[in-house]
């Protein structure tokens, strides 16, 4: 699994998350996934599948996520944002180093 280090100054800075971003008005999941991934870490997905949708209710707001796996893809990921990348197993996703909705996502990563 890739994950990106939060460099946003927000307050989650510092946790690690999952690369992707904010779906646009009238943008389906498909098309923000590639915007995103394009801006985050210079990549263009090839093969992707919807993995999971979920909701997590953070103090300030509701957010609902598209989590997909992405098998195939053209470039190489580089942290366009400034943000640091790491390849890890499954096995290493520690829930207490990435945001508090990766969570369930986690542990269904473990189950497959």
């Amino acid at each position: 699994m890739l994950i990106a280090e939060r460099v946003d100054g927000g307050p989650f800075h510092g946790l690690w998350e999952f690369p992707g971003g904010k779906i646009h008005e009238h943008e389906v999941p498909e098309i923000a996934l590639a915007r995103e991934l394009s801006e985050e870490i210079g990549v263009v997905p090839v093969a992707a599948e919807l993995f999971m949708s979920i909701a997590h209710e953070y103090p300030d707001r509701h957010v609902t996520i598209e989590f997909f796996l992405v098998s195939e893809w053209k470039n190489e990921p580089t942290g366009l944002e400034g943000q640091a990348l790491r390849w890890i197993s499954t096995d290493e996703l520690d829930a207490e180093q990435l945001l508090p909705a990766d969570e369930s996502v986690i542990r269904a990563l473990r189950t497959i």
